[in-house]
């Protein structure tokens, strides 16, 4: 089986690369510099050469602030960008897989997102994201994954557990927000995940992530007391740390289904971020 993979130089692209060489499925890995997603005769090019049997689609515009004022953009990536991808997968009759995000929800409540909820994105990038699943389900109808994620976090890149260390060794006291809830989740645990579904027929929209839910200041404080950092950190709601674009409040994401068609449910997100420190060499 050869497997496409865009936007490998991301977090979660490259620890899918490492997963498919773990199992010995050949990935074929780009990023802007191979294949620029927005140019429909690229994609088409780039895809029908590679000669493979599924498309793995990781690349996306995440700067979720910045969208707010670059909406042509990142539209262009997040749905068309998809859109020409997914153009690609249904002529060439291959499975796709992309992934998506909770802000596709509007972030209210505490319940438990279902994969086929109402999606009511509160903002830009939600709302390409939702596009771009949209484009999916219309051109590959019968043989895709939609797989939405969040919190993410893994060794390519930046992200919050990064931020939070970094921040370590110039402050002794921090102020995190604590009304926003969600799983974070350990873009190696996602990459399984992946590469499991990827290898079955069992399509259909998804959520994965780490079980578990926390707040950004419980994720915080556990990522201090890991790491062995005297670090005091003060909870504050939302208000108090305006963004520019809108961020969900309840993103309870209901995994159940990845149970119930036969995958392995991803590891406890404590247990998630042990490992991510360890790795990291950063344990206390």
């Amino acid at each position: 089986m050869r497997v496409f993979v865009t936007g490998v130089k991301g977090q979660l692209g490259h620890d899918i690369m490492l997963e498919l060489a773990k199992r010995n499925i050949e990935g074929i890995g780009v990023d802007i510099e191979e294949m620029d997603i927005t140019d429909p005769e690229a994609v088409r090019r780039v895809i029908n050469e590679a000669g493979i049997q599924a498309v793995i689609h990781c690349a996306a515009w995440t700067a979720v602030d910045a969208a707010e004022d670059n909406v042509d953009k990142c539209r262009a990536v997040n749905a068309y960008g998809t859109e020409n991808i997914a153009k690609v997968c249904g002529e060439l009759n291959i499975p796709m897989m992309y992934f998506s995000t909770d802000y596709v929800f509007n972030g209210q409540g505490e319940n438990f997102w279902k994969p086929d909820d109402k999606a009511e994105p509160l903002n830009l990038y939600g709302l390409t994201k939702y596009e771009g699943e949209e484009a999916v389900r219309k051109y590959v109808p019968d043989k895709h994954f939609i797989v939405r994620i969040q919190w993410v976090y893994g060794l390519n890149g930046k992200n919050f557990v990064k931020t939070m260390l970094k921040l370590s060794e110039t402050h002794d006291s921090l102020t995190v927000v604590a009304d926003q809830v969600g799983s974070p989740s350990y873009t190696p645990d996602l990459a399984r995940i992946a590469v499991d579904m990827i290898e079955t027929d069992r399509y259909g929209t998804y959520h994965a992530a780490n079980t578990g839910i926390c707040s950004w200041y419980e994720f915080a404080e556990e990522i201090f007391k890991l790491a062995g950092r005297n670090v005091k950190v003060t909870p504050v709601s939302s208000d108090q740390y305006p963004t520019k674009a809108k961020r969900p409040n309840n993103s309870r994401m209901d995994l159940s289904k990845l149970r119930e068609n036969g995958f392995e449910e991803l590891p406890k997100w404590q247990d998630a971020l042990y490992r991510y420190l360890q790795e990291l060499g950063e344990l206390g």
